[in-house]
């Protein structure tokens, strides 16, 4: 329409609130409404009304949702600030399309921030909620079969008009899209990482019993921060060979495009993981990817290997554990009992502050904790066993003694696990000395002089040598880099360990730090970053051999100061 001759309409008898966001233009005899923010033409006339013009503004992009605010406010004032809700019945299935009432809502212009959330209000943009909702779905886990939820769609509509609800194929679209532009982020910065990343595969299985292979990719920045991030979910069929599972992974590697980068990669105790890492080390190492030849790429996990142990210690005292559970359940099946087996507690003076219960089987700790109590409250359960007759589950003297062995086994196992999980930056330098001790006190248990339990130290101590063999150089190495230690705490260790051969050992630890040394001073050297500890413009790598490269090695890495403080943060020591 031709607008050239239209005049505006200036007139004191507009009332509505809509007309701020109108101009009443008069063509002819026509009367149009003009809206001052995207320009569209309504009608205009006195006959016409203005709900029209109402839902216009609530539907246009251009206008501020502050705007919208003070529209519902002119429209709702009458009713004394009560809320208008939805108008819709829960309980009435079918009616998913029903039109859904509005509420009066009300935005403020400045930014907040709550809890660590930032709240930005300006134009509503339809593009920015539906990803703040794949994110929230992402975030939190939630299917993604909620969008299409009555509730949901109630709330949502209720909360913001404006927004265009979507079905599952567009969020799962959007999710996929944050997927892509976060796996983007993730892959620049790794590409632009200087040093090695260390990778882990851990089993992980959903809830609906599909199984996965988790690798997460574990590094330090340019800041000495460590990080982790999860690269992919990789399905494990049965049907495939060791063959195919190590190419899987190793084409997940080359699509990051991390093969060149890898120092380490850390599978479970699995023997066909064994085979698998062989498969990878030796693909890595014809193209000269791996420090010190691979030595120090094959890594099992030491949690995973705790558990194995404490599964053969809790398997030997089985039967024993089934006894004190159907002990712990007679004492207190009846208040005639319970208050029996009090009376026989006081009487035999057990100075016990300990609660009998039950374990969990899904936490050895606590059968741990179920056996300490019980085993305090022994002779109050056999005392019961020679007072009633229907009690019948009472463990023999060579039952308790048994568990009470394999239970300072398992207590010693709740300590090194807690101190694992209390670490919140698990350096390779803090596991050395609590695995070394592991390694002791496995040799002194073999030395049992009940052949049960020797025997049953010997399996647990033959798994824990199959670990040693595999990662106990590399813990060497980098307890070797903590300043608070230095080598010392290796030759401490190792003298116990083994012995007259001792010497030899620490002599390979030594020969892997210049190895490594030398390995990343050419690494760095190659990618034009220079050398922080060329001397003389010599190569920066370390030559020679006995006591003079030794003391290179701990003038490099050691410090004058004094680092005993166990609190120690190696990687800002190292920043520093």
């Amino acid at each position: 329409m031709d607008m050239s001759d239209a005049v505006i309409v200036k007139s004191t008898r507009l009332k509505s609130v809509v007309w701020n966001d109108f101009d009443r233009i008069k063509k002819g005899d026509t009367c149009l409404a003009v809206c001052r923010h995207c320009k569209k033409k309504l009608s205009g006339s006195s006959t016409s009304g203005t709900s029209h013009l109402r839902n216009h503004l609530i539907r246009c992009q251009r206008r501020t949702s502050h705007g919208i605010s003070q529209l519902y406010s002119a429209r709702e004032k009458k009713k004394e600030g009560t809320l208008a809700v939805a108008n819709y019945n829960l309980d009435q299935e079918q009616k998913k399309d029903e039109v859904l009432g509005l509420v009066n809502f009300r935005f403020e212009q400045e930014q907040m921030k709550d809890d660590g959330v930032t709240y930005v209000h300006n134009n509503f943009d339809q593009r920015r909620s539906r990803f703040d909702l794949a994110r929230m779905i992402i975030l939190h886990g939630y299917s993604l079969a909620m969008v299409e939820n009555v509730g949901f769609k109630v709330f949502v509509k209720n909360l913001q008009p404006l927004f265009e609800l979507v079905g599952c194929d567009r969020v799962e679209a959007d999710c996929m899209e944050i997927y892509m532009k976060e796996k983007q982020k993730v892959n620049e910065v790794l590409d632009k990482l200087p040093g090695k990343i260390s990778l882990s595969a851990d089993k992980w299985v959903s809830l609906d019993n599909a199984e996965y292979l988790c690798l997460t990719a574990h590094y330090i920045d340019e800041s000495w921060q460590l990080h982790k991030k999860i690269l992919n979910f990789i399905v494990i069929d049965p049907s495939h060979t060791e063959d195919t599972h190590s190419e899987v992974i190793m084409t997940r590697l080359m699509d990051w495009d991390i093969d060149r980068k890898l120092f380490s990669m850390t599978f479970d105790s699995s023997s066909t993981n064994d085979n698998i890492a062989i498969r990878i080390s030796d693909r890595l190492s014809q193209n000269r990817f791996l420090y010190c030849n691979g030595r120090l790429f094959d890594l099992r996990c030491a949690v995973n290997l705790i558990h194995t142990m404490v599964q053969g210690a809790l398997a030997a005292v089985n039967d024993v554990a089934h006894e004190i559970r159907e002990s712990i359940r007679y004492v207190k099946s009846t208040q005639t009992v319970h208050a029996k087996f009090n009376e026989i507690v006081q009487e035999a003076g057990v100075q016990s502050q300990k609660c009998l219960c039950l374990d969990n089987p899904l936490r050895w700790d606590l059968t741990s904790t179920m056996l300490e109590a019980a085993l305090e409250h022994r002779v109050a359960f056999s005392l019961l066993q020679e007072k009633d007759p229907a009690y019948l589950m009472c463990p023999s003297d060579v039952e308790w003694d048994r568990a009470n062995v394999i239970n300072s086994y398992l207590k010693f196992f709740v300590e090194i696990t807690n101190g694992f999980m209390r670490n919140k930056l698990p350096t390779a330098n803090l596991y050395f000395s609590d695995l070394c001790d592991i390694y002791l006190q496995l040799n002194d248990w073999c030395k049992n002089s009940d052949n049960y339990i020797g025997s049953l130290a010997a399996r647990m101590r033959s798994k824990f040598e199959e670990y040693w063999e595999k990662c106990g150089l590399s813990l060497a190495v980098a307890a070797m880099l903590d300043p608070r230690f230095k080598m010392k705490l290796v030759e401490y260790y190792y003298a116990q360990i083994y012995g007259s051969g001792a010497p030899n050992r620490i002599d390979e630890v030594f020969e892997s730090v210049k190895a490594l040394y030398n390995e990343h001073s050419i690494c760095l050297a190659s990618l034009d970053q220079g050398m922080a500890w060329q001397e003389g413009g010599s190569s920066g790598c370390l030559t020679g051999s006995g006591r003079d490269s030794r003391d290179r090695i701990l003038i490099i890495f050691g410090c004058e100061e004094d680092l005993k403080s166990v609190g120690l943060c190696i990687l800002r020591w190292c920043k520093e």
